[in-house]
């Protein structure tokens, strides 16, 4: 076998074995070191003499050592602290009794709730959860319909995956070797336009069939402005100012990615104290949690990119490049295939494992295709949402049906969420025909004076 067909063997027999169920970080790791030992193999050679030892160690060095990678863990505790302050309820209180005559005002104010803490916090499975607790039931014994109420949980949970400060635009910068402060600032217009045609698509529902979000009995709703006021000040703009406070310092440059999780992190703990939430027991949470989750994205990282050294080094990058070559596509097709192929990984994987392993296959391409590296981020942005709410691996859908009433059916929520699905590609195509959408702000936050 030539060196480009074992470089092929390496991707597939990948594929087949993480199919399996076996871990990813390690199975990546495993497989760069063995058909790494054969790629650089001279006869004679001592057993540890093999330069993919080297490489093994390099790459370890490069991820534990990155500047913007050091955002993650920062960012992550923030959120993990900012999920622990007990603000979530009055938060949700706030915006329900001051969005009361919007139709569907709890479902909107569901969806406004999970963007201002999906922004905070960034992790899905956390905002899906937490609002599974508090809004689902609430929706329910308002007598919203299941299904509605089910899909606003599941997608106003994912948005934290695009709008920033989004752990995935870190991951990406990193992997594409761009800046993670442009990407910010990209992702800022797309984000919050997904967020606006979620609540635009239930305002609708609501006023063409209001049965589906009936309105809330007025002794629910009848609260005095000042309790409204003193609500907001105590939930919303706490929360807000923190949210401000860190993506301003980013999108100006008065602080690196990194510097501002910092003191986001920081002010997390400050807030927290001020809502008596802080102790000893939800540090040690939080701080458990975020090592946890920092080590799975850094031996992902080290995985993968000697993986990738040693698959591209068999010549399989070059395999995959002169086959997407040869099928002579345009810009747009070349777009439309790889968005097809990641929304297809989106079953089976995470969008770590998406954006670490699979993404950079791709990006080589870029160039001959015309590409901008960071519009082709935000369009990969939010095409892994669609993994959480797309069947049958639609995580967002099981972590609700967790918490759940137990009459509440997985095909309900299914259901629920797909409408949400289309609501993603309808923001991908507006992105795609005004690209404008995701560059403008960059442009004109970056562009030399």
């Amino acid at each position: 076998m030539t060196d480009p067909q074992i470089g092929m063997m390496m991707l597939g027999l990948f594929i087949f074995i993480i199919m399996l169920g076996f871990p990813i970080a390690f199975t990546l790791m495993a497989m760069g070191v063995a058909f790494g030992y054969y790629a650089y193999f001279t006869p004679g050679q001592d057993f540890f003499d093999n330069r993919i030892f080297t490489l093994l160690v390099q790459k370890t060095f490069e991820v534990t050592s990155s500047d913007v990678l050091t955002a993650v863990p920062l960012f992550l505790f923030m959120g993990y602290v900012v999920e622990r302050a007990n603000i979530l309820d009055r938060l949700f209180r706030s915006l329900q009794i001051a969005a009361k005559r919007v139709p569907g005002s709890l479902a909107v104010a569901t969806l406004v709730t999970c963007a201002m803490f999906a922004t905070a916090t960034g992790i899905v499975g956390a905002v899906v959860t937490l609002m599974g607790l508090l809004a689902f039931p609430a929706m329910l014994r308002a007598g919203y319909d299941t299904k509605l109420a089910a899909g606003v949980v599941c997608a106003g949970g994912c948005l934290g995956i695009l709008i920033p400060p989004s752990i995935l635009l870190i991951v990406y910068a990193a992997t594409a070797g761009v800046s993670a402060v442009k990407l910010y600032a990209a992702a800022f217009i797309p984000g919050f336009l997904l967020a606006g045609f979620y609540v635009l698509y239930v305002i609708a529902r609501a006023m063409w069939n209001p049965a589906l979000c009936p309105k809330l009995p007025p002794e629910e709703t009848n609260v005095p402005f000042s309790e409204v006021l003193t609500l907001l000040f105590t939930s919303f703009f706490p929360l807000a100012l923190l949210i401000v406070a860190v993506l301003g310092a980013i999108l100006f440059g008065l602080a690196t990615p990194s510097e501002a999780a910092g003191a986001g992190a920081l002010a997390s703990m400050v807030l927290a104290a001020a809502y008596r939430a802080l102790n000893f027991r939800m540090l040690k949470d939080s701080v458990y949690l975020t090592a946890r989750a920092t080590a799975m994205v850094c031996f992902l990282f080290i995985g993968s990119w000697t993986f990738s050294s040693v698959f591209a080094l068999l010549g399989g990058q070059q395999v995959v490049e002169s086959l997407i070559l040869s099928l002579n596509l345009s810009s747009t097709g070349f777009l439309l295939l790889t968005q097809t192929i990641i929304f297809l990984l989106g079953w089976p994987l995470e969008w770590t494992e998406i954006i670490i392993i699979f993404v950079p296959i791709f990006l080589p391409l870029l160039d001959d295709f015309h590409v901008d590296p960071i519009f082709f981020g935000i369009l990969v942005a939010l095409n892994t949402q669609t993994a959480f709410n797309t069947p049958p691996v639609a995580m967002a859908a099981f972590y609700l049906k967790g918490v759940a009433p137990p009459h509440v059916k997985l095909t309900d929520i299914f259901s629920g969420a797909l409408p949400f699905v289309f609501m993603v590609f309808l923001t991908m195509a507006c992105v795609y025909v005004f690209p404008q959408l995701a560059l403008w702000l960059p442009d004109y936050l970056y562009r030399p004076r």
